[in-house]
């Protein structure tokens, strides 16, 4: 994993081009060109970012056996080790990544991080497993362990039911042979490396 990821630009302040406007609507073609083509390697480099924000979730919130980030990598260790598709590995992967930015809605978070680069189908996954996943333990909580069920007759929904039942509720076993970060770098990299958008389709 690169060691030093993309966050801001490392060129000298002196060596910069900049767009000749200071509001949007006084740009011109020509701006909006050059600012594709200096973003373009900041984009490329979005799975250098996404790879080093996840061992942010080491001891990130306490009471599990597991913290976050060894309960995502858990969750992709199930997920690769069940045959599943690359994409659905990252998105295990990356199903809580929400977790320190956006607790109280960590789902949504997760998947417009994965959204360009997925299926509708991932996507929804990871948008509603917090609900699915509620099924496990809303009931201990004062709330309704089958809220998912109105989402019953989503095209999605059985996947997004067994993402939970196989590899997101069982992945808290501080014994699980869990596997590292470095084995699912490059399954990150092949997905981040696609095409924006270029999974999403009409349907599910």
């Amino acid at each position: 994993m690169t060691n030093e990821p993309t966050f801001v630009s490392n060129r000298p302040a002196a060596e910069r081009r900049t767009v000749s406007y200071i509001r949007m609507e006084d740009g011109t073609a020509e701006d909006y060109a050059l600012l594709s083509e200096l973003n373009a390697p900041f984009r490329a480099a979005t799975a250098d970012r996404v790879l080093a924000y996840l061992p942010l979730l080491r001891n990130s919130t306490e009471g599990d056996q597991v913290d976050r980030y060894v309960h995502s990598l858990q969750a992709a260790s199930r997920a690769l080790r069940d045959g599943a598709e690359d994409e659905l590995v990252v998105a295990a992967l990356l199903h809580d990544i929400g977790d320190l930015l956006a607790p109280e809605n960590h789902s949504e978070f997760a998947a417009s991080i994965l959204q360009p680069y997925v299926s509708r189908t991932t996507h929804w996954i990871i948008e509603h497993h917090g609900i699915f996943q509620g099924y496990y333990y809303f009931h201990h909580t004062g709330k309704d362990r089958n809220a998912r069920e109105q989402f019953r007759g989503h095209p999605a929904f059985e996947k997004t039911a067994e993402f939970c039942a196989k590899w997101d509720q069982t992945a808290f076993d501080p014994n699980y042979d869990t596997l590292p970060l470095a084995t699912f770098e490059p399954i990150v990299r092949r997905i981040f490396a696609r095409a924006p958008w270029s999974a999403e389709g009409p349907s599910f």
